[in-house]
């Protein structure tokens, strides 16, 4: 079991394994070892092997969650284990052959217990009686060490900082044991002008833009793992997103732009886009928010005439986005039971099946005279991005072959010429001319704690200088408006998947006074904002205006990644802002909760 916890420290912390890690993973060892021994008087190398077995499957589970999410797994995220089977490819894709050996001492238990005559020899063999006292006095001073390495490291902000503190297997009981309760804020205290005193913003009186796409149609497209990094990218030579690139260069490009999802990936974009709210302390939005009345962008523009509409080629099961999509008030959503299997890449149809098909529905909505929202959900370029040979459109170099890095980059290329085909369809149809139209990337796709050493210097390579947390969180954002002669314009202030709804309305020229919200219009309140992290980034982490800020077991351990430069350049980030961030947060969570429920009994 020690070189077990020795292998998850080595994957997980930074500082890898030290001395203390036998004193902080062993002793909660020996309080299941003592409890065997002091209850079972039959079976007992049965107890061992089952104790065993739950023990290196929870250090396992903790090795591949990490490689896939940055963050330790719990008890909760592990209750959502059924959502796995669905991304088994990514899953399996990140597994070193190496992890399984932690297994190997569980399988040979396993044989000889098996084997009867064998099983009875070593039975034999090591029958003896317990020494009662010994196995109290272990008990007890494990029991001890147990309680010293948890009890002052509880208020530790950063959850891989609070696992170090307290050894991976305590941190795990911590999490079950811990007091979970909540402390909302009083929904009466919960104001609109309350959300921008703490974000430290004003409104706007005459807002610019605003109308400016007023009737349109609204259509989303929400690009599968599109990082901003492959905005006029090119690999000797070859561009790896033409069409993107081309729409960033005649509209309105936002650089400084961020991802703001958790455990549920593509679906929690979905909820953040959609409501101007922030995810939930632990699990997916789509779970622990989908029974909610949610104030959204579909029932804001069912106030205006607009039929809504969701295109996504998983089935609606998955992540629970049928509940979801009732909450939000979607009046169509078309899923994997639509797009069919005609042409499937990982777990549903191809862009290319999903732009073909989008693209005729929203004709037949288009010619019903009311403007139409459609939230489109690319997802071909998936991870672990390998890609069909017939869907392969470019050659990589030799050195990117056969790495997640080049594997990425070919499914972008692809997902790209795919987005290049839906909009000559749109454009043919005559939809594009009169639809306001918003393109970003969902969530990050190639995580820094996935990469090995040669591909973290191809990442190097590109960048032309180390990968960062910053670079791995953003996202790109482009919004067209057809016939706005404000022309194509470069932004450079900060924003994230919480600032489009009330961006979008703006154009729309759509009121949200009535609403809710914890965004901020891009086109006008651009000199400051603060960008509240969770799940990807530990507890505390926020993005200001000057750099990413990760907590430590607070703000003063905390490290400061600025956005842009060298990464020489002072700290920017506060403590006060620290403060924001966090309070931000509380107000999103106690606004949510106190909403009623859709469901009636």
């Amino acid at each position: 079991m020690l070189i077990k916890s020795y292998l998850a420290w080595m994957v997980i912390f930074e500082n890898g394994t030290s001395w203390t890690t036998i004193l902080k993973e062993i002793p909660f060892v020996l309080i299941i070892y003592c409890l065997i021994e002091w209850f079972a008087s039959k079976r007992k190398m049965l107890y061992y092997l089952i104790a065993n077995l739950t023990l290196t499957s929870i250090l396992f589970a903790v090795i591949m969650y990490f490689k896939y999410y940055g963050v330790i797994v719990t008890y909760f995220a592990l209750a959502q284990v059924n959502q796995v089977t669905a991304v088994k490819n990514s899953v399996f894709s990140l597994m070193d052959p190496y992890f399984l050996l932690i297994y190997i001492d569980v399988v040979i238990l396993a044989i000889i217990m098996f084997r009867r005559n064998k099983s009875q020899d070593w039975k034999n063999k090591f029958n003896r009686k317990e020494n009662k006292r010994m196995i109290i006095l272990l008990l007890t001073g494990s029991l001890a060490i147990c309680i010293f390495n948890i009890m002052p490291n509880r208020a530790s902000m950063n959850e891989i900082v609070k696992a170090e503190q307290m050894g991976i297997l305590n941190y795990e009981a911590y999490t079950i044991f811990s007091n979970k309760d909540v402390e909302y804020i009083d929904s009466n205290q919960i104001s609109q002008e309350k959300i921008e005193t703490v974000k430290g913003i004003k409104p706007v009186d005459k807002p610019l833009l605003q109308g400016t796409a007023q009737d349109k149609n609204l259509i989303i497209i929400q690009m599968e793992s599109m990082q901003n990094f492959l905005v006029d990218l090119h690999v000797e030579g070859q561009e790896i997103t033409p069409v993107f690139n081309k729409l960033v260069k005649e509209n309105s490009y936002f650089k400084h732009f961020y991802q703001q999802v958790g455990q549920g990936n593509t679906s929690d974009a979905e909820f953040v886009v959609n409501t101007s709210l922030y995810i939930p302390p632990r699990g997916a939005a789509t779970q622990m928010y989908a029974d909610k009345e949610l104030p959204s962008l579909p029932k804001l523009l069912k106030k205006e005439g607009y039929d809504s509409a969701t295109f996504h080629t998983n089935v609606v099961e998955f992540w629970n986005r049928g509940e979801l999509y009732k909450a939000v008030g979607f009046d169509h959503y078309y899923d994997a039971k639509f797009f069919g299997e005609e042409d499937t890449v990982f777990f549903g149809a191809s862009d290319s099946m999903l732009y073909k098909k989008t693209a005729q529905e929203l004709s037949n909505m288009a010619a019903k005279n009311n403007p139409f929202y459609a939230h489109v959900i690319a997802m071909t370029a998936h991870h672990p991005y390998t890609m069909p040979e017939e869907k392969q459109l470019i050659k990589i170099p030799e050195r990117y072959e056969d790495t997640l890095v080049g594997n990425y980059l070919i499914a972008q290329n692809y997902a790209d010429h795919a987005l290049g085909k839906f909009i000559e369809d749109l454009k043919q149809r005559g939809i594009w001319d009169n639809s306001l139209v918003v393109l970003y990337g969902d969530h990050l796709g190639l995580p820094i704690y996935s990469l090995d050493r040669n591909e973290k210097d191809l990442m190097a390579e590109i960048y032309g200088r180390e990968y960062k947390y910053t670079d791995m969180i953003n996202i790109p954002l482009v919004v067209i408006n057809p016939g706005n002669e404000s022309g194509p314009v470069v932004y450079d202030q900060l924003g994230g998947q919480v600032d489009l709804l009330p961006t979008i309305t703006n154009l729309l020229g759509v009121s949200i006074e009535d609403q809710l919200y914890f965004g901020q219009d891009l086109f006008n309140q651009s000199n400051y904002n603060i960008l509240p992290q969770r799940y990807y980034l530990p507890k505390g982490s926020f993005l200001s205006s000057q750099e990413l800020f990760l907590s430590g077991s607070g703000f003063e351990d905390g490290k400061h990644f600025p956005l842009t430069g060298d990464g020489n350049t002072k700290q920017e980030t506060t403590e006060d802002e620290f403060n924001r961030a966090l309070e931000l947060l509380r107000l999103s969570d106690s606004y949510v909760n106190s909403l009623p429920s859709w469901k009636t009994e």
